[in-house]
């Protein structure tokens, strides 16, 4: 049985959640063919996955996701709020949780590797697959089932974020390379 989680756990939790808000308040991008904006939110995902470690990660998405559904202005737009907890995009931030865990055991791992690259080149992959593949799956497989968009036009829809995940996966590796050139990171 794993430890629970101390006094300092919570504080970074709290601390990964907060940067999640923060990104929030850059203004959302709609796409006008979905209803799922782009936003730097998931960057703030892949991020606290790689900084925080997969159970520091995952309590601070949760915490998040309580924030949502308090009715706190906390995603991008200022939305917040149940219905938005139950609405198309919610799929997409209910994947936050085990993207995060995925990131953040994926960037666990990655410690023993010396090779600077090398660690960049695993921590781009760990945000692509935990905060990318993960997000977009369950992001997916929501919106199809709530809005009764087809599979296929679901997914095709989805492919539009790509670039941009692509981009927030690779200044999540480099940000968090900086920082723990800084810092020494304890992933939890």
């Amino acid at each position: 049985m794993a430890p629970s989680l101390g006094f300092r756990d919570m504080t970074l939790a709290a601390l990964g959640a907060g940067m999640v808000v923060a990104l929030g308040a850059t203004p959302p991008i709609p796409l006008g063919i979905l209803p799922v904006p782009i936003t730097l939110q998931t960057f703030g995902v892949m991020l606290a996955g790689l900084l925080l470690g997969p159970r520091r990660a995952v309590t601070a998405m949760l915490l998040f996701v309580a924030l949502v559904a308090l009715g706190l202005p906390v995603l991008a737009g200022g939305r917040g709020g149940f219905g938005v907890l139950v609405g198309p995009s919610a799929g997409y931030i209910y994947g936050w949780v085990p993207a995060a865990l995925l990131v953040g055991g994926l960037a666990r791992r990655s410690e023993r590797i010396a090779h600077p690259f090398a660690r960049v080149a695993c921590d781009v992959a760990a945000c692509l697959f935990g905060g990318v593949i993960v997000v977009h799956a369950c992001g997916v497989i929501w919106l199809s089932l709530v809005t009764g968009l087809g599979w296929w036009k679901a997914m095709s829809g989805t492919f539009l974020f790509v670039p941009g995940d692509i981009v927030k996966a690779l200044l999540a590796a480099v940000v968090c390379r900086r920082i723990e050139s800084f810092i020494t990171l304890d992933r939890r």
